[in-house]
């Protein structure tokens, strides 16, 4: 006699070979989904998608409400626009540039204990600006004007370093960083045209004061353009950081923005996903928080988030356990990664699914460990740049990762001493030499 199944074993194999019914009506879907954008593009995908969404709302089908698109680069590797530069001599230029914005802190605290400074800010930055100088900023030379820039107040030493390469401080004028009386000249704090008139064009510290102020800037031109009181002028660019966006400053006028359609306006933020003192968003995503708050209020967003060493990954993982495990970590877990082996990362990140560890077994600890963020990689902040000066009818604002310090190495690279390491002793500059 045969013995009947029981029937939580029948339920449980029904359940299974719906699953199964369901996985494989999902590949068909997303083979045709593949198909549709092979032949007809990004657009007909755009058109489908919203019809679907349509038919779903008139059956009654409430759909999730979403804000944030994938944590991924905006921008794939197949859309990416050629480099126009030379990679390799806009690295030596970067580097200098980056060496002598910390020495010039460095040696400043070394004469006047306590006078201050920022190293790391502009260590984490120095490629979303090096890049811009390089190929977007215009001069007030430029038939329309140029471009009007309101840069991050803890960047300074940066700025600074690069325009004494360009001839335009004397060296005097470096040693006296944040001392302006000294004899010889000196270097003020923060962007102020008061204290530097020949210099700085607009203040942006205290915190919050740049973006509010880039917002009513572009706004301004716009209106004198519009009544035919001034010729159309470039665009007006305002460099920020991820934990300055809790100024209500920061973001108290960004709708306005959007409704004035100001395509004349590009925020660049440099989430380096620390502040002053700790984390931005230790539990969450700052780049994903700031996405859904921008795109909501008709910003055109821009994310750059991995570096380019990540394409081939991300290309080859077929089963999307990648980007699932790019949206698990938080960004607590990401500044542990910047900071610890390589080993490491590839146990706490790769590991949690045997798939990526699989995927990632040709890659040795020390090439995890240099698996760059996207705001450090040339080609994809330039592609940023060039699809956020494309862009028509709003304005536009890109989410670039970073790691604060970064290039310090054991004295500050990712970690929350940043704000107060002012001194780096003899290996530690070392150090910096070489990585940076």
């Amino acid at each position: 006699m045969a013995q009947r199944k029981p029937r939580g074993d029948a339920a449980a194999g029904k359940r299974s070979e719906k699953a199964a019914g369901g996985d494989v009506e999902t590949r068909e879907w997303l083979d045709s989904l593949d198909g549709v954008l092979r032949d007809g593009g990004p657009e007909r995908v755009r058109d489908l998608l919203i019809a679907l969404e349509r038919r779903a709302a008139d059956a009654g089908v409430t759909l999730p409400y979403r804000a944030n698109t994938p944590y991924v680069n905006t921008i794939p590797r197949s859309r990416q626009p050629r480099y126009p530069g030379d990679l390799e001599l806009e690295r030596r230029v970067r580097r200098l540039v980056r060496w002598n914005a910390m020495a010039m802190v460095v040696r400043a605290n070394r004469a006047s204990e306590g006078i201050g400074g920022h190293i790391s800010t502009f260590a984490s930055q120095a490629t979303l600006l090096e890049v811009a100088f390089h190929h977007f900023f215009r001069g007030p030379d430029a038939e329309d004007g140029g471009d009007q820039v309101y840069f991050q107040g803890h960047a300074t030493p940066g700025v600074y370093s690069r325009a004494f390469l360009e001839g335009r401080l004397t060296e005097p004028q470096l040693v006296n960083f944040r001392r302006e009386t000294a004899p010889g000249g000196g270097l003020s704090s923060y962007p102020h045209p008061w204290l530097m008139p020949q210099f700085w064009s607009f203040p942006t510290v205290s915190m919050g004061l740049g973006p509010i102020m880039a917002i009513y800037q572009a706004r301004y031109n716009r209106y004198l353009e519009d009544r035919g009181l001034a010729e159309p002028r470039g665009r007006v660019w305002a460099f920020i950081g991820d934990g300055e966006t809790d100024e209500p400053e920061s973001l108290g006028a960004i709708t306005l923005a959007a409704r004035e359609r100001l395509d004349n306006l590009i925020f660049v933020v440099n989430c380096n996903l620390q502040r002053l003192d700790g984390p931005v968003r230790g539990n969450g995503k700052i780049i994903q928080e700031l996405e859904a708050v921008f795109r909501g209020a008709g910003w055109n967003v821009i994310k750059v988030i991995w570096g380019g060493v990540w394409d081939a990954l991300l290309e080859r993982d077929h089963s999307g356990l990648l980007v699932r495990r790019m949206e698990e970590a938080t960004d607590g877990d990401y500044q542990l990664y910047s900071v610890q082996p390589g080993d490491r990362t590839r146990e706490q990140f790769f590991g949690k699914y045997p798939e990526l560890l699989e995927l990632v077994k040709d890659l040795s600890d020390d090439q995890i460990r240099r698996l760059t963020r996207g705001g450090h990689d040339p080609e994809k902040v330039y592609a940023a740049y060039a699809a956020a000066v494309e862009n028509k009818g709003s304005p536009t604002v890109i989410l670039a990762k970073t790691i604060k310090g970064y290039g310090l190495g054991e004295a500050g690279e990712g970690r929350n001493v940043t704000h107060q390491q002012k001194k780096l002793n003899e290996e530690e500059l070392r150090e910096f030499r070489s990585r940076r």
